[in-house]
């Protein structure tokens, strides 16, 4: 789990945002978004949260990968980026989250093939290879998921498929985001396409690195 830095982005009033910023590890995370799951669509619809991450991550996964392999949602929360994704064409979607609660809104959705719980802290169950696309969003930010998620990204992703994953922007240096980037491309496992800015939240202001890698 990341630690949490000095400077908080923008949490919008919301409480359970700002929580969600200072969790403690997998145990903590699973109660704060069992309780959170009912409520959690709508708090981040909000006009002062402005959630855009999950249409825009849909949107680069459609423009890179398509939308006719088997795509990995990983952290898929709600499934609010599933549904993106489904109504995009996508039909193939598993999803993985630390919270039951947030995966009973996720099927609700009908958007995935199956979802189960996974610590993304952790070792993913999925082979080598098994996926064309990972997807990650809202997960590797403060509080949550660290750097070292990446690497069991792209060893589940076939070569030449692709992960999309958003880093909030202010923790893509200072949290080893970008060190792991770097290391994943000097080992000949992954090729980096871009990690450009993108809006995150925006009705508050915040932003993440739409991170694109190519796996090897």
């Amino acid at each position: 789990m990341s630690t949490v830095s000095d400077q908080m982005p923008n949490t919008g009033g919301n409480t359970y945002v700002q929580r969600s910023y200072g969790l403690g590890g997998a145990d903590e995370a699973r109660a704060l978004y069992d309780e959170w799951a009912a409520s959690y669509d709508a708090d981040l619809a909000d006009e002062s949260q402005g959630y855009v991450a999950p249409a825009l991550a849909a949107d680069t996964v459609v423009r890179v990968a398509g939308v006719h392999g088997a795509i990995l949602d990983a952290g898929c929360g709600t499934g609010l980026v599933g549904a993106e994704l489904a109504q995009r064409g996508a039909t193939v979607i598993d999803g993985v989250d630390v919270s039951e609660g947030m995966l009973e809104q996720a099927r609700a959705t009908g958007a995935y093939r199956s979802l189960a719980p996974a610590d993304l802290t952790r070792a993913l169950s999925a082979a080598d290879g098994t996926y064309d696309v990972v997807v990650c969003v809202g997960t590797l930010t403060h509080g949550h998921v660290g750097p070292s998620a990446l690497a069991e990204f792209v060893r589940v992703t076939r070569p030449g498929g692709h992960v999309v994953a958003t880093v909030l922007d202010d923790i893509w240096e200072s949290h080893g985001f970008r060190a792991e980037v770097d290391r994943l491309v000097d080992a000949g496992l992954a090729e980096l396409v871009s990690a450009d800015v993108s809006p995150y939240r925006a009705g508050a202001d915040v932003e993440a690195r739409m991170l694109i890698l190519t796996a090897r």
